[in-house]
């Protein structure tokens, strides 16, 4: 009975660890230990694009760790989602020290909901996929963080307004001209985010440049100030977005909003964060200090 209930749960499971491929487990206890055998740290990829938030990575990506990440976005091993959800939270918590001018606020217990912003991947690679991988860690992340105390949920309010060509084989620059504009808040997104605390979520941070683009599309419907909380501009929709565009420079492409010294706080006042799961190693030793 029990060797016919095991070749029956073959057909339907994992029979090797997606990690490393030990046989008869989704995940082995090793492969499980490696997303937490360090504790999560800023990173910074190199060059640092302007506009890139505050990113706090779990472990560099390769061996078990890229293979976790492949299979299961690409490979639908969705039973995956929950342990790299868990650490998704974990850099979701990170930030040094106490919350003041010059440093990144710590997510802590009590505070205002964090939102996770999952970076939407595109139609036609959810479709192929048959799921959303940076979604349903999300979710999973979300979850984690609740268990644990701190109030949080998924705000899927970005999404794609162009198609944009494949990453791969661009330098750091042609990914960045490649992304550019290319992700916007969805109509009635901007109000979900009022008064949270956002942090953009991804699996995998390689350029910054997918991040860069992800938060300046959210730079156009809010503030975040330097304590992480969100405000909404009077009238941030779509519609409200494409009148405050005329009269902008064309150069420069951009938004004209009804308060001028908007643009300045972005720049100078805010500390948008962001978390991923892996980032290339040396991107962990360029954020030493």
């Amino acid at each position: 009975m029990r060797g016919w209930w095991r070749d029956l749960t073959d057909l339907v499971l994992p029979t090797e660890c997606a990690g490393c491929g030990a046989p008869r487990t989704a995940l082995c206890p090793r492969c499980r230990t490696v997303l937490k055998a360090t504790p999560p740290r800023r990173v910074r990829p190199l060059p640092e694009p302007p506009g890139l938030p505050v990113v706090h990575a779990v472990a560099p990506y390769g061996g078990a760790v890229r293979e976790l990440l492949l299979a299961h976005k690409e490979r639908g091993a969705l039973a995956l989602a929950g342990v790299l959800g868990a650490a998704l939270a974990t850099a979701v918590r990170a930030g040094p020290g106490p919350v003041g001018p010059g440093t990144d606020p710590p997510v802590r217990r009590g505070t205002a909901t964090v939102l996770l912003v999952p970076v939407p991947s595109a139609s036609w690679a959810v479709r192929a996929r048959g799921h959303d991988p940076v979604r349903r860690m999300a979710l999973a992340a979300a979850g984690e963080l609740r268990r644990t105390g701190t109030p949080a949920r998924v705000a899927a309010v970005l999404r794609q307004r162009r198609v944009v060509a494949d990453q791969a084989g661009l330098d750091a620059r042609g990914r960045l001209e490649n992304l550019a504009g290319a992700l916007e808040v969805t109509a009635g997104g901007a109000r979900l985010l009022a008064g949270g605390r956002v942090v953009l979520v991804d699996d995998l941070i390689t350029t910054g440049a997918t991040l860069t683009e992800a938060a300046r599309a959210l730079r156009e419907v809010a503030v975040i100030h330097r304590d992480g909380a969100t405000a909404v501009y009077a009238g941030a929709t779509r519609e409200g977005r494409e009148e405050r565009r005329i009269g902008a420079r064309p150069e420069k492409g951009q938004w004209v909003h009804d308060a001028p010294e908007i643009g300045a706080r972005n720049a100078a006042g805010e500390t948008l964060r962001a978390a991923v799961i892996a980032a290339p190693r040396d991107s962990f030793e360029i954020s030493r200090n």
